[in-house]
């Protein structure tokens, strides 16, 4: 075989190549940036707590339904339809991103211990779980809503249960007014938790 027909073969195969490759992709365009929540206070470093395992407050076992259980922002569009906000992407899913804000909080709230999932589970007294019902945008109201039930688990294995909620009107369908008012609602829905754990 000479050299130019080798050559006659490979243009055919390189030109497929390269019209396979502008068909095909790899996955979509990463969102410029991701949203998380921050809590609003944080304990300062340095700072700790001292007692028995019994004594911890344990947060664990947030879960949501599944058009929350994503790393997507649902629009509320109306009573039956849902979408997701574009560009808006979580780092991780919200109720994992809750679970560790409302831990945070007790931390900087309490002197007891408190851990959360991924910390290891010592036979704490109290226990906080629960439910992010609603977690996202209204399209109707322009606004984000936050809606937890939680779950308190007391000493001798008492169970109380509440909804919580915190709204914030006026917010602009953009990435960064909801992601901004989301991080709000979720610390004041935190702060209401923290007061009724105690």
């Amino acid at each position: 075989m000479t050299a130019t027909t080798k050559f006659a073969r490979l243009v055919p195969t390189v030109g497929l190549a390269l019209a396979l490759s502008a068909c095909i992709s790899f996955g979509s365009e990463p969102p410029p940036s991701l949203l998380t929540l921050t809590p609003e206070r944080t304990p300062v470093a340095g700072t700790g707590a001292r007692g028995t395992a019994g004594g911890a407050i344990a947060v664990s076992g947030f879960d949501a339904p599944k058009s929350i259980a994503v790393t997507r922002v649902p629009v509320q569009i109306d009573a039956s339809n849902i979408a997701y906000l574009e560009d808006a992407q979580w780092v991780d899913r919200p109720a994992r991103l809750f679970q560790t804000l409302l831990a945070e909080t007790l931390r900087n709230r309490s002197s007891r211990i408190v851990t959360d999932g991924s910390d290891p589970d010592f036979a704490a007294d109290t226990r906080v779980r629960g439910s992010l019902v609603s977690f996202g945008y209204d399209a109707q109201s322009s606004s984000v809503v936050v809606r937890v039930d939680a779950v308190l688990e007391g000493k001798g294995r008492e169970i109380t249960t509440r909804r919580f909620e915190q709204t914030v009107p006026g917010i602009p369908a953009e990435v960064g007014p909801v992601g901004t008012a989301l991080n709000e609602a979720a610390n004041d829905v935190a702060q209401q938790i923290a007061d009724w754990v105690g």
